[in-house]
C-alpha cells in the first residue's frame, strides 16, 4: 500500500541520504517509491592550513548534525511530525584524501582532502611500481607521501579511511567501505571486488624496510559492495546524528560510498557502456567500460561502480568556482544600481546570453584554477582570463569563455577516451550546479565532449539522493535485481531524460577555443611561479 509522505515518515519507511560535498553538506528523506519528500543542508569551506586543504573534526560534526537539524525543522515545517525511526540511511562523502587513526581513535593529522597536490613523488613512484595509473589524491599517494617524508605519525596507523568511512564508522562502529569509494584507496580488483592482492603485496614489500607493525590490509577498511550488510546505526550514533534524540538506533545504514559512486546512481549510469559527468565545485566524468583501457594514462583515474564495474573517471579539482566568482561580480554591480537581485535569474540570463556568443569564444580564454589541475600538470592554481588585443572581447564571448574552461580539462582528458581508446557509450547524463540553468551546461558539455548529454530532473538531487538510493537497494531490492536493473525498472521506470546533441559548429568552435587554451597553459604555468 502506499503511503503519503507523512505516512511513510511516521511508519519508520523514509531514507535518509547524507552526502559531504565540498561547500555544501546536504540530506535528503526519501520515500517508498524513491522520491525525495525532505531535505536538509549546511554550507560548509574547506580551509588552508600548514600549507594543505583541511576541513576540522569539530565542522564535519557540525556540519552533519545542522544539516540533519535542518531536515528535521523541513519535515516539522511540511508534515508537522519527527522522524523517529529510518528505514535505511545511507552515508557519502567527496573521495579519497586521507584520515588517519591511532588505537585510540584519535586523528593523528588533520583531514587531508582530495583536494591537496603535495603527493606527486609518491604517486609517480606507485603508478610506476603498480603499472597503474595512481592519482595524487588517492588514499594510497598520501600514506606513501608521509612515508616519504618521514611524517612520526605513520607508525601509529590503526585505521585510514576516507570521509564516508569516517562517518560511517562513528556511526556504525562498522571499518568498512563501498567497493566505488575503496577504489580511490588504492586499486581495486574488478573480478574480486576488493582491492587489488598483487598491488597490496607490492606495497607491503615496498615500505618492509620502515618497520612498521602495520601491513597494509590490517589498516584499510573492509570492501563491500552496494547491497551489503554494512552495520547498523548505533546508540552512539543516533545520538552523534540527532542531538535532539529522537532518532532510535538499529536502522541498517548500506555501505559509504564516495561522491563519484553516487553521481554515478544519480544519474543512473552504473551499466556498462553508460557515463555520467558531474559538475559543480570539482568536475568528474565517470564512463563504465566494457574492458580494460589498452594502458594506463596520467590523465585517466580507474575506479569502479558501487557494484564493481570498471570505470574510467577523470577527475578536474576545478569547475564551477572561478565561474560563481564571475557571476556574483555582476550581482554586486547590479545591487551597486540598486536593481533588487535573483540569482536564478542573473545566471539564467548570463549563462543563456554565452549561447549568444562565438562558437570559439571569439579567441578569449579562461582558465578557472582556484587549485592546482593535475590533468594538465598544475600543481597550484590562479585564475586568470587571457585575451588578445585583436578578441572579439564581448560579454557574450566572455561567459561563454568561462563555461568552456569549467569543462576544458574534462575534454582533454574524455578526448583520450573517445578518440584514442575508441570507447563507445550508449548515454551520457549530466548532473551538479552546472546544470542548474536548463540546457546551457548541457549544451556547452555536449560541444566539449562531442556527444550527446542527458540531463534528468532529477539532476539537482545530487549524491545525497544517489546514497539514499543505495539505501534503499539495501532493503528495498525484493526481485533480488542486480543494481543496474534495480535502477533501470524500480527507480527510473525508463526516464531517460531530456538530451541535447551537440552541433557541428559547437563542436568545431570548442576545439578551437582547446587548441588555444593547451597553447596558453604556459601563461598559467607562469602565473603560478609568480608567487604572490
Amino acid at each position: 500500500m502506499k503511503l503519503d509522505a507523512k505516512s511513510t515518515i511516521e511508519a519508520g519507511k523514509a531514507i535518509l541520504g547524507i552526502e559531504f560535498g565540498s561547500t555544501r553538506i546536504k540530506a535528503v528523506l526519501i520515500d517508498q517509491e524513491n522520491k525525495p519528500i525532505a531535505q536538509g543542508s549546511h554550507t560548509w569551506e574547506n580551509q588552508l592550513v600548514d600549507g594543505l586543504w583541511t576541513y576540522r573534526i569539530e565542522a564535519i560534526w557540525y556540519g552533519l548534525q545542522d544539516c540533519y537539524a535542518e531536515l528535521r525543522k523541513n519535515v516539522k515545517e511540511l508534515y508537522d511530525t519527527e522522524i523517529e525511526t529510518l528505514a535505511a540511511i545511507g552515508v557519502s562523502a567527496m573521495m579519497h584524501g586521507y584520515m588517519a587513526f591511532n588505537e585510540k581513535e584519535e586523528i593523528l593529522v588533520p583531514f587531508r582532502t582530495w583536494r591537496n597536490t603535495n603527493t606527486g613523488k609518491a604517486a609517480a613512484e606507485l603508478s610506476e611500481l603498480f603499472v597503474y595509473n595512481i592519482p595524487l589524491r588517492w588514499s594510497i599517494s598520501h600514506l606513501y607521501q608521509c612515508i616519504l617524508d618521514n611524517e612520526d605519525h605513520v607508525k601509529d596507523i590503526n585505521f585510514l579511511t576516507t570521509l564516508a568511512g569516517y562517518i560511517h564508522w562513528q556511526i556504525t562502529g562498522e571499518r568498512v567501505l563501498g567497493v566505488g569509494d575503496a577504489s580511490g584507496m588504492i586499486p581495486v580488483d574488478p573480478e574480486t571486488k576488493t582491492y587489488d592482492a598483487k598491488m597490496v603485496a607490492k606495497f607491503d614489500n615496498l615500505v618492509a624496510p620502515k618497520g612498521y607493525d602495520w601491513k597494509l590490509l590490517d589498516i584499510l577498511p573492509k570492501v563491500l559492495v552496494a547491497g551489503e550488510n554494512a552495520g547498523c546505526l548505533t546508540e552512539e550514533g543516533a545520538k552523534r546524528l540527532d542531538v535532539s534524540g529522537h532518532l532510535k538506533a538499529g536502522v541498517p545504514v548500506c555501505p559509504p560510498e564516495g561522491d563519484a559512486g553516487t553521481g554515478m546512481v544519480a544519474t543512473n549510469a552504473v551499466k556498462q557502456r553508460t557515463g555520467n559527468v558531474s559538475a559543480g565545485t570539482s568536475s568528474f566524468s565517470m564512463i563504465v567500460l566494457e574492458k580494460e583501457l589498452s594502458k594506463p594514462y596520467e590523465m585517466i583515474d580507474m575506479v569502479t561502480t558501487p557494484d564493481g564495474s570498471l570505470v574510467a573517471m577523470v577527475h578536474c579539482n576545478n569547475c564551477t568556482s572561478d565561474l560563481n566568482a564571475w557571476v556574483n561580480l555582476f550581482k554586486e554591480y547590479q545591487e551597486l544600481l540598486g536593481v533588487p537581485v535573483d540569482m536564478n535569474e542573473v545566471f539564467g540570463k548570463l549563462y543563456n546570453h554565452a549561447l549568444t556568443g562565438n562558437a570559439d569564444c571569439g579567441g578569449l580564454i579562461s582558465y578557472n584554477y582556484i587549485s592546482g589541475e593535475p590533468v594538465t600538470g598544475l600543481a597550484e592554481g590562479r585564475p586568470l582570463f587571457v585575451r588578445s588585443a585583436n578578441d572579439k572581447f564581448n560579454l557574450a564571448n566572455f561567459m561563454r569563455s568561462h563555461l568552456y574552461a569549467s569543462v576544458g580539462v574534462l575534454k582533454i582528458g574524455n578526448d583520450i577516451l573517445f578518440n584514442d581508446e575508441k570507447i563507445r557509450v550508449d548515454r551520457i547524463t549530466g548532473h551538479g550546479g552546472l546544470f542548474k540553468t536548463k540546457g546551457v551546461g548541457q549544451r556547452v558539455l555536449a560541444a566539449a565532449i562531442n556527444s550527446p548529454i542527458s540531463v534528468m530532473e532529477t539532476a539537482g538531487e545530487g549524491g545525497a539522493w544517489g546514497i539514499a538510493l543505495l539505501g534503499s537497494y539495501l532493503v528495498n531490492n525484493e526481485k533480488n535485481q542486480n543494481l543496474a536493473d534495480f535502477l533501470d525498472e524500480v527507480v527510473f521506470a525508463g526516464d531517460a531524460g531530456i538530451e541535447i546533441k551537440p552541433t557541428a559548429e559547437e563542436v568545431a568552435g570548442f576545439n578551437v577555443y582547446i587548441e588555444n587554451y593547451k597553447l596558453g597553459l604556459g601563461i598559467e604555468e607562469a602565473a603560478v611561479k609568480c608567487k604572490k
